[in-house]
């Protein structure tokens, strides 16, 4: 979710946040010893300074034990600023990398490899966040559960191959329905859940029609001989006090309903009557 996802960001730009302010710390220091060093040059050179025969004339006499430890100062002072860069390089790579591999990690754990959404694993999750964020704001939150029609005759004919691609398709096209702030889940099978953001079961329609434009145009291509695709679709909209589980069992007794009372005609998808949980 868009969430995690700022979560992950502003957790990084605050240990990079942390490391360049010790890059910076050591310009500090680097700008210091310079100057210092500056002044103490000047405290030599100013005294021994002065005119003779129109000219400007220095005579400077310094111990070797000082041009020794001025030396020696600055070849330890170059030492330690180079290897602390570095280490603030390392450092700044190392946080680069490991936190891109941990949300790698975590995206995998959380998606279904075939069709590329959320898997179900991570619906209870993701669901907690919307509902909070909508019992938050009072706004509203609708679940729409969606079945592939005769998915069985697909693998069948087809082989299953053929049916991973049709599943990988239909995500595609639940995608490529909603917005960046929805949610598409595998929910199991070819079955997917959507999640959709600060929507009534009436704001839902603009959604089913986005979905039904691009399933015709899909299986207009054609992509399946003598077999197109088609949806049941059943949706309900959270109230608050209401679970989950409550919620997605009016959602799956509504997409039943449109399953039983479909017509013959399964080249569109068919949304059953609207059931608020």
């Amino acid at each position: 979710m868009p969430v995690e996802a700022d979560s992950v960001l502003a957790r990084v730009s605050q240990q990079l946040s942390h490391l360049e302010r010790r890059d910076w710390e050591l310009w500090v220091i680097v700008s210091l010893t310079g100057a210092l060093l500056g002044l103490g040059l000047l405290a030599i050179v100013v005294p021994a300074a002065f005119l003779k025969q129109g000219n400007l004339h220095f005579e400077i006499t310094v111990s070797r034990q000082l041009a020794v430890g001025l030396l020696v100062l600055l070849i330890l002072l170059n030492t330690y600023v180079v290897s602390r860069r570095t280490e603030v390089r390392r450092l700044r790579s190392q946080l680069i990398s490991s936190t891109m591999q941990n949300e790698l990690v975590r995206l995998q754990s959380f998606t279904d490899p075939l069709t590329e959404v959320y898997n179900r694993r991570s619906l209870d999750d993701m669901a907690g966040r919307y509902i909070s964020h909508a019992r938050r704001l009072h706004s509203p939150l609708t679940f729409m559960l969606i079945d592939v029609d005769r998915f069985k005759e697909v693998n069948t004919r087809f082989g299953h191959l053929t049916g991973d691609f049709v599943l990988a398709e239909i995500a595609t096209l639940l995608k490529s329905s909603v917005r960046g702030s929805d949610a598409v889940v595998r929910y199991g099978g070819d079955e997917f859940v959507l999640i959709l953001a600060d929507t009534s079961v009436v704001g839902a329609n603009s959604v089913i029609e986005r979905l039904r434009r691009n399933l015709n145009e899909w299986n207009r291509q054609p992509q399946l001989e003598n077999l197109e695709i088609s949806l049941s679709i059943g949706i309900a909209e959270w109230i608050d006090g209401k679970t989950l589980d409550e919620v997605l069992d009016a959602a799956d007794r509504d997409m039943y309903a449109c399953k039983a009372n479909r017509n013959k005609n399964l080249s569109l998808p068919v949304v059953g009557s609207f059931v608020r949980a």
